[in-house]
């Protein structure tokens, strides 16, 4: 499950394609592929959210893993590999960080009348 939280422990990746729209379904299609057949099934694993953004020129992966070490891991398998680079063959770019959880923030309660 994504836990958004600034105490979790876990690593978050997040990765920003950008793409031609004609490219947003497939790339976007091709992430989920990826990530139920190769990508969930490695150690460290923890979650995925493909995001396609409205106007079609962005796609973003934010992937969850247990440690730096495990993700780093998975983009060392030679399956997990070959996903990325049918991923990276329908971007125009890509630019994937780590990032940490800073601030969580939620609209304030609705007073009771």
């Amino acid at each position: 499950m994504t836990t958004i939280d600034t105490s979790a422990t876990l690593v978050t990746m997040i990765n920003v394609f950008t793409v031609e729209p004609r490219n947003a379904e497939a790339l976007s299609a091709l992430l989920a592929e990826a990530t139920e057949q190769v990508m969930r099934h490695r150690d460290g694993f923890v979650s995925a959210n493909i995001h396609r953004s409205t106007d079609g020129t962005r796609v973003i992966n934010y992937g969850q893993w247990a440690s730096a070490e495990a993700l780093e891991q998975m983009r060392a398998d030679p399956a997990a590999r070959e996903h990325m680079g049918r991923c990276a063959d329908l971007a125009v770019s890509f630019d994937p960080h780590l990032y940490t959880v800073d601030s969580i923030h939620h609209a304030a309660p609705t007073p009771h009348r």
